[in-house]
């Protein structure tokens, strides 16, 4: 039984905790303000948060609805929660709300090494559509472009 429950991000004081995921996921991590920029552009930026029973949020992914597709941008989890499915959650209720908002299809780019992401992608049915050479930095690596088309056939 999941230990935590999937809600949008509606307070800038979460933020930080989004923060303190970003900088144990990512090379390159997101600023405050580029988040606190997401919460103001409500119209096209989404971010959903994994919070636990008592409060903590533990993972998170911020997206946006662009026409008819949805783009994932960051999908993060803390260390400590790693494969206990809150990524599937959160991927689950993310593309569930993009499809009732209307999003047709989705797209992500994930580091070519990044073995559990990709197979967490493919679970969902997104597959590869091409290569971005040389995209992420700290190390220099490929990113993968992933679709995923017909999210209503969920």
């Amino acid at each position: 039984m999941a230990t935590w429950t999937v809600e949008p991000l509606t307070s800038p004081a979460d933020v930080e905790a989004i923060l303190a995921i970003e900088e144990a996921s990512f090379t390159h991590p997101w600023t405050r303000d580029m988040y606190l920029a997401e919460l103001e552009n409500r119209g096209a930026s989404h971010l959903y948060v994994a919070r636990k029973a008592d409060g903590r949020i533990v993972g998170f992914c911020a997206c946006w609805h662009i026409l008819d597709e949805l783009h994932i941008n960051n999908l993060a989890v803390t260390p400590a929660e790693r494969r206990a499915g809150v990524a599937a959650a959160l991927l689950t209720h993310v593309l569930a709300e993009g499809t009732k908002i209307g999003a047709c299809r989705a797209t992500l780019e994930v580091r070519q090494s990044n073995e559990a992401a990709r197979q967490l992608y493919e679970k969902f049915g997104f597959s590869l559509a091409g290569v971005r050479p040389a995209y992420y930095t700290n190390p220099v690596e490929d990113a993968l472009i992933l679709w995923r088309e017909d999210l209503a056939d969920s």
